[in-house]
C-alpha cells in the first residue's frame, strides 16, 4: 500500500514537470515570460549594444554614480596643461560627450598663438570624426579660427609668396600721360614664367639716333625670401620685397643680390665671377630679354629733352617725375646687407651685370635717382654698389 502510494507521488511529480516543461517552450515562442516581441527583443539588445558603444568605461560594469563621481572628478582636477592629452583623446575619437565639452572649452582657452593657425590637412581629418565629434569639433574649430583671423600676422606668415598670387597693380597710371606717350609708345609683354605682365617701349637716343627697347617697370619675380637672408638657393630665383610684404613687389618690383640678377652661383657675391658674365647677359630676365647695362641707360638719358627737364624725366609721375622720357623709374628702396630696408618711394637702386674694379670680390657697377634730386650725381658711370645688397632690375629686349 505504501508502495503504491509513493509511484503515484512519482507519477505526478513526473506529469508537474512535464507540463513546466511545455509552459516554458509556450512562453519562449511567445517573446519570453515578459510579455514583448521578438522585434523589441531585437531592439532592446540593439539599444544596449549602443550604449555598450557609446559608454567610455571598460569591459568590467561599474557603479554610475561611481562612474560619474570619476567623471566630475576628473574634470575638476584636470590642470590646464593636460589640455593636450584630453584634446589628443577627443582626436582619436572619445565618444564620452561630458570629457568632449570639457576638453573643447578648455582647448579653446589655452591654445597657442602658434597653434591657432589650421592646416588645410587638418580641416579635412576633422570632418572625418564621428557625429558626436563632429559637434565638439565644429564649434571648436569655429573659435579657432575666428580667434586667427584677428591675430596680427608673424613675420614669418609673409613668407608665403608666389607668383601665381600676383593681383595685378596699375603701373599704367604711373606712365607718361601728362606728354601724351601712354597710348603709342607703350606696348605690354607677358613673362610666360609667372603671367606677369610689364609695360615696354623703344627709347631712342636723341644724339646718337640709336635705340634700345626696355622696360617701362621693374622685374618681378621669384619666391620672397626674408630680408634678414641672403639669396643663396642656387636651384631657384629668390626674391626680397620690401619690408617683406608681397603687394611691395607688385607695385615696386623684386629687390635682387647681384649673383641672383645675374644668376650666378651665390658664392659670387663675395668673390669675383667675371669669367661668367656674357654679352647679352640674361640673367633673371625672361627669355629674349636681357639685363640693363651703362650703354643703355646712356641712350635712354638722352632722350629729346625739350624742356630740360634732366632726371626728372626720367622719374614716372608716380615718383615725382614727368617721365618725359617713358623710362617711368619709380622709388623701390633698397634692401641693405644687414636685412634692413630703406629708401622705398625715395630713390631707386640698379646694378649693372658687371663687376667694379674697386673690389671685384664684393662691389657692382650701380646707379641710384633720388626723388629729390634732378642732376646725374646717382648715375655716374664709376659709381659702385655692394654685390650683396638689393636692388631694383629692368630688363632690355634682345633685337
Amino acid at each position: 500500500m505504501r508502495k503504491f502510494g509513493m509511484n503515484s507521488v512519482i507519477a505526478s511529480v513526473a506529469k508537474q514537470s512535464l507540463l513546466a516543461l511545455f509552459l516554458s517552450i509556450a512562453l519562449i515562442a511567445c517573446g519570453g515570460d515578459s510579455g514583448t516581441s521578438p522585434n523589441s527583443e531585437e531592439k532592446d539588445s540593439s539599444s544596449s549594444i549602443q550604449k555598450e558603444e557609446s559608454s567610455s568605461s571598460s569591459s568590467n560594469k561599474k557603479d554610475v554614480s561611481s562612474s560619474s563621481s570619476q567623471k566630475i572628478a576628473s574634470s575638476s582636477s584636470t590642470p590646464r596643461n593636460d589640455v593636450k592629452s584630453s584634446s589628443s583623446k577627443r582626436s582619436e575619437g572619445d565618444p564620452s560627450s561630458s570629457s568632449q565639452k570639457i576638453t573643447s572649452s578648455s582647448s579653446v582657452k589655452t591654445v597657442s598663438s602658434s597653434s591657432v593657425v589650421l592646416s588645410s590637412s587638418e580641416g579635412s581629418s576633422s570632418s572625418k570624426q564621428s557625429s558626436s565629434s563632429k559637434k565638439v569639433e565644429s564649434s571648436s574649430s569655429q573659435k579657432i579660427v575666428s580667434s586667427s583671423s584677428v591675430a596680427p600676422a608673424s613675420s614669418s606668415s609673409k613668407k608665403v609668396s608666389s607668383s601665381s598670387e600676383y593681383v595685378p597693380y596699375d603701373h599704367f597710371k604711373c606712365l607718361a600721360d601728362n606728354w601724351n606717350l601712354r597710348d603709342t609708345i607703350y606696348k605690354q609683354f607677358t613673362d610666360p614664367r609667372n603671367g606677369r605682365s610689364y609695360y615696354y617701349y623703344t627709347a631712342v637716343s636723341s644724339k646718337t639716333g640709336e635705340k634700345v627697347t626696355v622696360m617701362a617697370e621693374n622685374l618681378n619675380i621669384g619666391e620672397m625670401v626674408l630680408g634678414e637672408n641672403d639669396q643663396n638657393d642656387d636651384t631657384k630665383i629668390e626674391r626680397y620685397c620690401y619690408n617683406n610684404d608681397t603687394t611691395n613687389c607688385d607695385k615696386y618690383g623684386g629687390l635682387y643680390q647681384w649673383a641672383e640678377m645675374m644668376q650666378l652661383p651665390s658664392r659670387c657675391n663675395t668673390e669675383s665671377c667675371y669669367k661668367k658674365i656674357r654679352r647679352d647677359h640674361q640673367g633673371i630676365c625672361p627669355d629674349g630679354w636681357r639685363l640693363f647695362t651703362w650703354d643703355d641707360f646712356e641712350i635712354i638719358r638722352d632722350y629729346n629733352d625739350e624742356y630740360g627737364d634732366g632726371i626728372k624725366g626720367l622719374r614716372s609721375q608716380c615718383f615725382h617725375g614727368n617721365n618725359a622720357s617713358g623710362f617711368s623709374l619709380i622709388g623701390g628702396g633698397v634692401r641693405f646687407e644687414n636685412g634692413t630696408f630703406k629708401n622705398l618711394t625715395d630713390a631707386v637702386f640698379w646694378t649693372y651685370p658687371q663687376e667694379q674694379e674697386y673690389d671685384v670680390t664684393l662691389f657692382a657697377y650701380s646707379a641710384f635717382v633720388s626723388v629729390n634730386s634732378d642732376d646725374n650725381t646717382g648715375t655716374q658711370k664709376n659709381r659702385r654698389g655692394e654685390k650683396s645688397n638689393g636692388y631694383s632690375v629692368r630688363c632690355v629686349k634682345i633685337e
